[in-house]
């Protein structure tokens, strides 16, 4: 009798405490429930309520910056890295192939002025913001997997201050002198059909042949178009990056930072044949724009249609004259 009350009591034991959990689960399981909805809803990104006013400030959790720091970290930072040495590795073996560009004449030691005074002051201001952005925005970029290592933390933390400041300040100044190299130079950088010829001929690079040109040639044309239309994208990108209280919201801001970026590396590419043509890769051009007049053998050779007129000019205006 007191073994048949005993398990009688076990089994009442046992009935209750899984009552007991059937409660507890029935209870606990909507709640739960409600908090994989919740944290669901977050991870989508979906606004909720709070009291701080502003763009976006309901949002939790932005999914798409996951998004976003995988295209600056691995696929714009990369690509640009291979993008700029690759453009270096290649002008210093065509350099080593090719050489010099030299003047298949000698110097006559008559000359003629290429660029006025304001054009090559211009020039060298652009020119001056174009490589303080390219550093500055280089390290930015690639600083924390390069130059942390060597300069530490502090240093690199005072640096990349530093030069964040000298960006966002260069960047109006440089706006500047490109709007008024677009006045200066868009008419003479207008397309025609000798540069079909120039391009053929890879403007005289390859081999012996010297296609003709006017005061700007194709390549200095499709670099001034490059530098017109990039420039305008790192602009307007470049704005809306200084003025993040603009209330642009995350996605605008993501999206200027990509395309900032895309335009700016091609930028620098494109900077990087330029500054070899104008230097090293041409007898002659590096003068022509530190003291603004080139020699007539020189103009005959690169740009022969615009030595003509000039001196159809020239002729012109002394007829004139008597």
């Amino acid at each position: 009798m007191g073994l048949e009350n005993r398990l009688q009591g076990l089994a009442m034991k046992n009935l209750v405490n899984r009552i007991g959990w059937i409660l507890v689960v029935g209870l606990v399981s909507p709640v739960l429930a409600s908090e994989r909805d919740v944290w669901r809803q977050v991870r989508q990104g979906v606004e909720g309520y709070t009291a701080v006013s502003g763009p976006e400030t309901g949002v939790l959790i932005q999914a798409s910056g996951t998004d976003w720091l995988f295209i600056r970290n691995e696929l714009l930072a990369g690509t640009g890295a291979w993008a700029i040495a690759l453009t270096v590795l290649a002008l210093g073996c065509f350099y080593l192939y090719r050489g010099q560009v030299k003047l298949a004449e000698p110097l006559t030691g008559e000359t003629i002025e290429r660029w006025s005074g304001k054009e090559r002051l211009l020039h060298f201001y652009t020119a001056t913001l174009f490589i303080l952005l390219s550093i500055s925005g280089l390290s930015l970029l690639y600083g924390r997997a390069t130059l942390i290592q060597w300069l530490g933390h502090e240093t690199f933390s005072s640096y990349a201050q530093t030069v964040k400041i000298i960006h966002n300040y260069s960047g109006p100044l440089f706006i500047v002198g490109l709007v008024l190299m677009g006045m200066a130079w868009f008419r003479d950088n207008l397309f025609n059909k000798h540069d079909i010829e120039w391009f053929k001929q890879f403007g005289g690079m390859v081999g012996d042949s010297h296609p003709s040109a006017g005061r700007m040639n194709a390549g200095e044309k499709a670099w001034f178009w490059l530098l017109m239309l990039a420039g305008l994208m790192v602009s307007v990108t470049g704005l809306l990056l200084d003025f993040p209280n603009l209330e642009l919201g995350r996605l605008v801001i993501q999206t200027s930072h990509v395309l900032h970026s895309l335009a700016a590396f091609l930028l620098i590419v494109g900077a990087l044949g330029h500054i070899y043509i104008g230097t090293i890769g041409t007898e002659g051009a590096l003068q022509g724009m530190i003291n603004g007049k080139v020699d007539k053998s020189w103009a005959r050779q690169h740009h022969d249609l615009w030595l003509k007129e000039i001196e159809s000019n020239e002729k012109e205006s002394t007829h004139h004259s008597k």
